[in-house]
């Protein structure tokens, strides 16, 4: 048993609640009380406000990067892309743990105590092979637990390098010969108390309908999470309806994929017929409001979705911030620029995207403070220049004013891997950053 003393802790709704103590055996908290005047002897303190572990729900790690040199002429996704090609030519498994850890280092210190990773760079050069066909994949299990926090390894088909265009250049790494190969690499995958395997379409444009059905088939037999980008630019949805005579989302759907374990990414083009359809089948939409940014994708209809009873999740995506406030309240903060309005989301809200929503999409039984959940939570100042005079009562001081630098503690099942704003078991995190990417980067 472990005791752990909040001075103030969100255990939902728009409200905080003050002198929460939380018991947690084993991995999970086992009992949660609130008006403790005082910190009993011998628990751990937590001084300003403590929240659920933050999920990020969608994550590249290589694309980390790219952050910081992709901006120096105009474009779009597309011109981007190549950019990211040009790095994921480069990456090897070796270079790949030592990124991916540093990668998921940086999430921990910004308070993310799981991470879904979206997984399709599988194969060496050229399309070939690793002695173990997994090894990629093997490289980001051992990435996560050396940096403390769980992974849903979102292991993504991807066999077309469009709408009836074969895999070229580097994008023969992401392919397998089929999607029943596939099936086969990702069945070899195995699930740990730190690791889920789940599922990924990479889009329509990159599984045909057909092949997306097999992969919702091996998803559902195996009760795994389902993933897939969908919608994300405007030509990829266009191109879609040109191509298949349906949204990426309902061709997603006549293949069998959507259901309450499935979660469709981005959405930023959705029709109001896709916003109906997600809504009807269950499924959840993850947002990545920092790249949707960055590549100037466009802003998805979140409240819409949210109205429809859609659970919304967040995650970094191409890392061009790590920092799941501001990944949340980018969500409130695009709804007002585009419908000029404000107040479009209650933060409680927002922080629910943050925490249960992403928990939920990749698998945990976390991202809530409560008896019986797994023991992750992460404690954030609240004497910064940022959050200096906020009030800690409400959960709104969190989501709308502090960011990753606030960050003291992060536990993850019970055990502490951030103290003192420091990672625990990865020493430099920034001097590793710096040098596994100049490594990519000639």
């Amino acid at each position: 048993m472990a005791l752990w003393w909040a001075e103030h802790a969100w255990l939902g709704g728009a409200r905080t609640d003050r002198g929460v103590l939380l018991d947690v055996k084993d991995d999970r908290i086992a009992s949660v009380t609130t008006g403790t005047g005082v910190a009993p002897r011998g628990a751990n303190r937590l001084p300003g406000l403590t929240l659920p572990g933050l999920a990020n729900a969608h994550s590249h790690a290589f694309h980390r990067a790219l952050r910081g040199r992709t901006h120096e002429r105009s474009g779009s996704f597309w011109s981007w892309r190549e950019l990211m090609y040009s790095v994921a030519s480069r990456v090897e498994p070796d270079g790949y743990l030592r990124l991916a850890r540093a990668v998921y280092a940086e999430m921990a210190l910004a308070g993310f105590t799981a991470v879904g990773e979206f997984h399709y760079l599988h194969h060496g050069p050229g399309g070939v092979p690793y002695d173990d066909p997994n090894e990629m994949g093997l490289a980001l299990v051992e990435a996560a637990a050396s940096a403390g926090i769980r992974l849903t390894l979102l292991d993504a088909l991807y066999l077309r390098g469009g709408f009836e265009r074969p895999l070229e250049g580097p994008q023969l790494r992401f392919g397998d010969r089929d999607a029943a190969g596939w099936a086969d690499r990702v069945s070899r995958l195995d699930d740990t108390d730190r690791v889920r395997i789940g599922a990924a379409i990479h889009s329509i444009r990159a599984v045909a309908p057909a092949d997306a059905v097999e992969a919702a088939k091996w998803a559902s037999s195996a009760g795994r999470p389902l993933h897939a980008h969908v919608s994300e630019q405007r030509d990829e949805h266009d191109g879609c309806v040109a191509f298949h005579g349906r949204t990426p989302l309902a061709a997603l759907d006549e293949a069998g994929a959507l259901s309450s374990d499935f979660t469709a990414v981005h959405g930023n083009h959705f029709s109001p017929e896709d916003v109906f359809l997600l809504a009807s089948t269950g499924g959840g939409c993850c947002a990545c409001p920092t790249t949707e940014r960055d590549l100037g994708d466009g802003i998805g209809p979140f409240r819409a979705l949210h109205s429809a009873g859609v659970a919304l999740s967040v995650g970094t995506d191409s890392h061009a911030q790590i920092d799941g406030f501001e990944e949340a309240r980018a969500i409130e903060m695009d709804a007002r620029s585009a419908g000029e309005t404000r107040g479009v989301f209650a933060p409680f809200a927002l922080g629910e995207a943050a925490t249960v929503g992403g928990m939920t999409a990749l698998g945990w039984d976390a991202g809530s403070l409560a008896p019986g959940r797994l023991a992750d939570f992460v404690n954030i100042r609240m004497d910064s220049v940022r959050t200096a005079g906020v009030d800690p009562g409400l959960v709104a001081a969190a989501i709308l004013a502090a960011s990753a630098a606030d960050v003291v503690t992060v536990v993850v099942g019970g055990k502490p891997i951030v103290a003192d704003g420091k990672h625990l078991f990865v020493d430099e995190v920034e001097r590793e950053l710096a040098d596994s990417i100049r490594s990519l980067i000639q």
